[in-house]
């Protein structure tokens, strides 16, 4: 009895190792893990890299990796919140040099460069290695700077390699498509708020609908995510910016953030950005905060005032993700603050990328009458970008 406990136990001890050393076979793999794929597409090549703080390969940057391995980075090209991914939203970010690497830092918000993105590329890069996280929202900036690159590259005939992620929106399509006379730095194609593609299928759709300069064709490769699909909830272990911290605001950000069009707070400069929304006029909430000076969010709206409002973050994701894009968040402040037209600024039609969402709110159309108006537009969408899907989306 004895000799059989013993073999049962560490019988028992074998299995729990194994399965701690194994990898889940359902696991999300991205594009960066899978060096063996994309390695030998960099020998002997000058590297630029678009990435941030979120290029991160399990627990090293893609930077690292590429560096311990003795490829040439010859320059990172950092997006909105800059390479280390602490900078306000839409703030300039200077160009610097990445300490751990000596290796140049090229900011694609940086205003003062005298220097075109294109003659930097010319005498810097033979290939782009994209490798950064989206959130996959069209007022997301991340892929507004994939596009500008990619308008580069077709022109000089770079070929651009993008290490795919999943998308942790990526499970829905919903949102009015952007109507181009609204086009802006919050929106450049004429996709809905959420169009449900990783990157590396919405730029094979870049080239596919001739969306680049002159109908340019960007030459482009990309490394396909592993054990991933359209239905997949897949969660971040890195914040993709400073106002994102958590998986919550990330489901909640294609609802919330119409209120940066509006004299509302959604929470930047407090611990749940995106999760509150609230104003020092909408008396009679019991929820309140105030928005103060912090990294990310150094001069955030309605700074140092009391705002009385609305807490979202005891609901659940699921039920978040169940409501997809959801406009009563907005309609719901708009008849508490009742000011009218003064409710609204000129920044909400970019936001949500139509002229006839503001008028319905204002006329008193509910959230479910406003998402019927965008129905077809989504349908037609799911159509047309479904010859460019790399994944599942059944």
């Amino acid at each position: 009895m004895k000799n059989r406990f013993l073999v049962l136990f560490f019988f028992f001890l074998a299995v729990t190792a194994c399965i701690a050393q194994c990898p889940k076979k359902d696991r999300v793999i991205n594009g960066d893990e899978q060096t063996s794929a994309y390695f030998p597409m960099l020998r002997n090549r000058r590297i630029a890299l678009f990435s941030n703080r979120t290029g991160m390969v399990k627990d090293k940057h893609i930077l690292d990796i590429l560096t311990e391995n003795h490829f040439k980075v010859t320059c990172i090209l950092s997006p909105e919140h800059g390479f280390r991914g602490n900078a306000d939203a839409g703030e300039t970010v200077g160009n610097s040099v990445d300490e751990a690497t000596g290796v140049p830092i090229r900011s694609l918000y940086n205003s003062g460069d005298s220097t075109s993105l294109g003659e930097y590329l010319q005498g810097h890069a033979d290939i782009l290695v994209v490798d950064i996280q989206d959130v996959g929202l069209r007022f997301y900036t991340y892929y507004i700077s994939m596009c500008k690159l990619m308008n580069v590259c077709a022109g000089l005939k770079i070929p651009v390699l993008i290490l795919d992620r999943a998308n942790p929106n990526g499970f829905y399509v919903d949102g009015p498509v952007l109507d181009m006379k609204y086009r802006s730095g919050v929106g450049v194609l004429p996709i809905p708020v959420v169009y449900g593609m990783t990157l590396g299928e919405l730029a094979q759709m870049i080239n596919g609908e001739g969306w680049l300069k002159d109908k340019r064709i960007c030459p482009l490769k990309v490394i396909t995510c592993k054990n991933y699909t359209h239905q997949t909830k897949y969660r971040l272990s890195v914040a993709p910016s400073p106002n994102l911290p958590d998986m919550k605001s990330v489901y909640l950000y294609p609802s919330m953030c119409y209120f940066e069009g509006t004299v509302v707070s959604l929470g930047r400069g407090t611990d749940l950005p995106f999760q509150v929304y609230g104003h020092p006029a909408m008396k009679g909430c019991t929820f309140s905060f105030t928005p103060r000076s912090k990294i990310g969010a150094k001069n955030p709206p309605l700074l140092n005032q009391k705002c009385y409002g609305v807490d979202l973050s005891h609901k659940s994701d699921s039920e978040i993700c169940k409501k997809g894009l959801d406009l009563s968040y907005v309609i719901d402040a708009y008849h508490r603050l009742k000011i009218g037209d003064r409710f609204f600024t000129p920044f909400f039609e970019k936001l949500i990328g139509v002229g006839y969402v503001r008028k319905m709110i204002e006329s008193g159309k509910t959230a479910g009458e406003i998402r019927a108006c965008w129905k077809s537009d989504v349908e037609k969408f799911k159509k047309q970008r479904a010859k460019y899907l790399l994944y599942d989306d059944k």
